[in-house]
């Protein structure tokens, strides 16, 4: 079983949006394309309480800065993705119709969560990792945003998993912010994520 796994396609991570990834927004229409080719589809939503501490507001801090929190680096992100904004909504055109579950990450205010398996202790789970291996999925496509943050967390955390894990690049975006997408990049090569640039096919 082969699921398609869509990492936050949501108006704050695309043009105009509080934390936008450039061209964010043009990746939707072949995320749409390629949902009938998989057994299952899953989406992701970052979901933060107001307030959350990876906000840079909370700390009167500069955002894209990072400090250090009980869990590790951390870098301050200006306020997105606030539970029950328009900013935390799906693109209006991604067809979420055709998910079969979407997990909500982010919601803990006192940790951040990149990845779709765990917050950022690396050991909370989502409950993510249980949900495919009762469906009998054992291999997995990433897209969506952003390619250097959610994106390489998720595909890394589902490679230590045990699962096989491959990125479409070319339905994802990066922010690329002060180098991230090439370690990223190398990364999630060294994990042993097949990188590949097929716009989902």
């Amino acid at each position: 079983m082969h699921a398609l796994l869509v990492i936050d396609v949501q108006n704050d991570f695309c043009p105009d949006g509080a934390l936008a990834v450039q061209t964010g927004d043009e990746i939707v229409v072949g995320i749409n394309a390629a949902m009938d080719r998989f057994d299952a589809v899953i989406l992701t939503q970052d979901w933060h309480p107001a307030g959350h501490s990876s906000f840079a507001s909370s700390h009167e801090a500069a955002p894209m800065t990072v400090i250090d929190m009980p869990y590790g680096p951390q870098v301050l992100w200006p306020d997105h993705c606030i539970q029950g904004t328009t900013g935390a909504n799906f693109h209006a055109d991604l067809a979420t119709g055709h998910a079969d579950m979407i997990v909500r990450k982010g919601y803990n205010p006192a940790i951040d969560s990149y990845s779709a398996f765990f917050e950022n202790d690396h050991k909370t789970p989502t409950g993510l990792e249980g949900y495919l291996r009762s469906r009998g999925i054992t291999t997995l496509t990433l897209v969506g945003l952003a390619t250097d943050f959610c994106v390489n967390y998720s595909a890394v955390d589902a490679a230590k998993l045990g699962f096989d894990v491959t990125v479409d690049l070319g339905l994802c975006r990066a922010i690329d912010f002060d180098g991230s997408l090439a370690t990223a990049l190398n990364g999630m090569r060294d994990a042993g994520v097949a990188l590949t640039n097929g716009e989902g096919q």
